[in-house]
């Protein structure tokens, strides 16, 4: 089908000059800021230039902070973010509209004045609330284009505007709801985004010499987020008690890091870590991931041939991500109850009949896609992927596989 209604019909970038995109990111949490990364980096192997923007930064200090406070505070009182989630994020409804309304000026007028200052060819949003800012700018007849990558299993009402030329998603199912809120949308199915460090992963007893854990004994890798969310803490003291090596990651919790050093102290089956980029090493060390049910995560530990154990922990959109994570395969759901948890995480381990070999989509056939997509925009010339740690080559272009488009 043709562009869709409100969409801005960019002209190719000046073939002298790289062309260049502006990523629209968002820090709560660190999951859309590893996603920004990956496009970042992705972009700068396909000859582009490309730099960052925190869509919390920009709403100014007091909007950011009180923006993170109530997701926070939303996310730990139960059947908070369900009911906004699902009554009216989900929906659509007069609030969700509110709440991005509140945001879009102040956002569309710095985007405005950043691109003013350094101009681009693309702007890409992988955090929701920027979405309503690219379409505008990008709708506006300003001569660029804005596109959508939303990881999760069903991207709500506000990642869904006119004005976006094009929605990346990893499912069927992220297809439809897209068209729920805009029919004539164009939308590419694209592979899980996967960091380029988890493609090539270690040997387990590599990774288990590095990180001190005995050949055949049983270990998991226990995550909660950038947030370090769940009972993490109580979580590795019971499957320590059983037995079970556990790799223990408090990302940016402060607290939960030192709950964890300190038990750590007395229990040599804890390997303490806070925030850390030893998570492809640690992976390849366990046998069982244990995170929630973040859709970068789980790409990832599917790329190093990890199966998953998830918990049930986050609301919202949380709750339908574990629905499609589970529909892939290779994952089993359990309680965030620690005596739950390491019941669930004994009984899988019981079923292994060992650690299984890398097989899901890794980076490379993340970059093929995107690089399709982002050729068949005719924002630039297609270009050859370069090698990891190499700059853009100067080869002609590739043959690329067309991403499986899915639009009515």
């Amino acid at each position: 089908m043709g562009r869709p209604a409100g969409a801005a019909a960019g002209p190719r970038p000046d073939p002298a000059r790289a062309p260049r995109a502006v990523i629209l990111s968002g820090s709560l949490g660190m999951g859309h800021d590893v996603l920004a990364e990956i496009v970042a980096g992705s972009l700068g192997r396909l000859g582009w230039q490309s730099r960052t923007l925190d869509c919390m930064r920009m709403l100014g200090p007091r909007a950011g902070r009180a923006g993170e406070w109530v997701f926070r505070g939303l996310t730990t009182v139960p059947g908070a973010y369900d009911a906004l989630y699902f009554a009216s994020l989900r929906a659509g409804g007069r609030l969700a509209a509110a709440m991005d309304g509140a945001a879009e000026a102040r956002l569309a007028a710095a985007l405005e004045a950043e691109l003013s200052a350094a101009p681009a060819d693309l702007i890409i949003a992988v955090f929701a609330a920027g979405v309503p800012a690219a379409a505008r700018l990008a709708a506006a007849g300003s001569r660029r284009q804005a596109i959508v990558l939303c990881p999760d299993a069903l991207p709500h009402a506000s990642w869904v505007r006119d004005g976006i030329s094009l929605y990346l998603v990893t499912s069927a199912a992220a297809v439809a709801s897209v068209h729920r809120y805009q029919p004539d949308a164009r939308v590419t199915i694209v592979p899980p985004p996967v960091r380029a460090g988890f493609s090539q992963p270690l040997s387990q007893a590599a990774a288990r010499q590095q990180a001190g854990i005995p050949p055949r004994a049983p270990c998991v890798l226990l995550m909660g987020g950038g947030w370090g969310l769940g009972p993490l803490a109580e979580s590795a003291r019971a499957l320590s008690g059983a037995g079970v090596h556990v790799l223990a990651v408090a990302g940016h919790n402060r607290r939960l890091a030192r709950r964890l050093d300190e038990l750590a102290r007395r229990d040599a089956r804890v390997h303490p870590f806070g925030f850390t980029d030893r998570i492809p090493a640690l992976m390849a060390a366990s046998d069982l991931v244990v995170t929630l049910p973040g859709a970068l995560t789980c790409g990832e530990a599917r790329a190093v041939g990890r199966p998953l154990m998830l918990l049930d922990a986050m609301p919202g959109h949380g709750r339908e991500n574990l629905q499609h994570e589970l529909d892939l395969g290779g994952a089993d759901v359990c309680n965030p109850r620690p005596g739950d948890l390491t019941r669930s995480v004994l009984a899988a381990l019981g079923r292994m009949a060992g650690p299984a070999s890398p097989g899901g989509p890794g980076h490379a056939e993340w970059l093929q896609a995107f690089a399709a997509a982002l050729a068949g925009l005719g924002t630039g010339p297609p270009r050859r992927p370069a090698p990891p740690g190499e700059g853009p080559p100067d080869g002609g272009p590739p043959v690329l596989p067309v991403p499986k488009e899915a639009s009515r």
